[in-house]
């Protein structure tokens, strides 16, 4: 009986949380202009509108060059904030490490108002440069865990031995090193592309004026009105921030096989 409860509270719990996302999904393909059961009808007629909506493709595309530019700087960052972390030993290294990662422990909100008032200090006004250190700021810690994990399990024995045969310190970490973290790096820089383009809570207070990414621009047309290209666009966020986790970790795990 008590086995038989917690299923059913399990599914209960997981039919809550999925089914907003599931009537977002089956809602867009709706032909009816306003979403309703049952749908009138199955049509791509939404997606063909977002499509030509210049505001969401202007929004689409500062999204997604800001998350490129946010993984490529998080990722890197975070090889050698990683490399420094498990093979060498300095002062002040458990500080350091707890600072690096202090962000996955600060709600976002805070973070956010922390970093506007910073920069209002030194007399910053808000800009691309600022949302990308924030995003920067909020990816970087999940890419340090991810390496920082794969490293560990890295014998350093490969490493002494290409420094013994000859090899410096840069030609072991390109040869040796890197290729046995190449799935930790592709799954973290997947990780911090898709937390900086779902990112609104704190891309709200760093965004400079007339600047708008996918997520602010959804909140504000659900400000203004409930539109059907919302539901579409809603699609496309679940598919992006779902898919390319999912990608990230099937792929991380095909090639750590490849390399055993």
């Amino acid at each position: 009986m008590g086995a038989a409860a917690i299923k059913a509270f399990t599914a209960f719990v997981y039919v809550f949380m999925f089914a907003p996302i599931a009537v977002v999904v089956l809602l867009s393909f709706n032909s009816a202009q306003f979403g309703s059961f049952p749908i009138e009808g199955f049509s791509l007629r939404w997606f063909e509108e977002l499509a030509n909506n210049a505001a969401i493709v202007r929004a689409f595309q500062t999204s997604l060059w800001l998350a490129v530019v946010t993984a490529v700087i998080s990722t890197t960052v975070g090889i050698l904030a990683s490399l420094a972390l498990v093979r060498y030993n300095f002062p002040g290294k458990s500080w350091i490490n707890t600072l690096l990662l202090s962000p996955i422990m600060i709600p976002e909100t805070v973070l956010g108002v922390g970093l506007l008032l910073f920069m209002l200090w030194l007399s910053q006004p808000r800009s691309f440069a600022v949302l990308m250190l924030g995003h920067v700021l909020v990816s970087l810690p999940y890419v340090i865990l991810v390496v920082q994990a794969r490293l560990m399990g890295i014998k350093r024995v490969y490493e002494e031995a290409a420094l013994s045969l000859g090899a410096n310190r840069i030609q072991t970490f390109f040869a040796i090193t890197f290729p046995l973290l190449l799935p930790a790096v592709f799954a973290g820089s997947l990780f911090a592309f898709t937390i900086s383009f779902d990112n609104i809570t704190a891309t709200i207070f760093w965004r400079p004026p007339g600047t708008e990414t996918v997520p602010t621009q959804i909140y504000g047309m659900l400000r203004n009105s409930i539109s059907p290209e919302i539901n579409a666009l809603g699609t496309v966020m679940i598919l992006i921030t779902v898919g390319l986790p999912l990608v990230a970790g099937a792929l991380a795990r095909y090639f750590a096989r490849n390399r055993e």
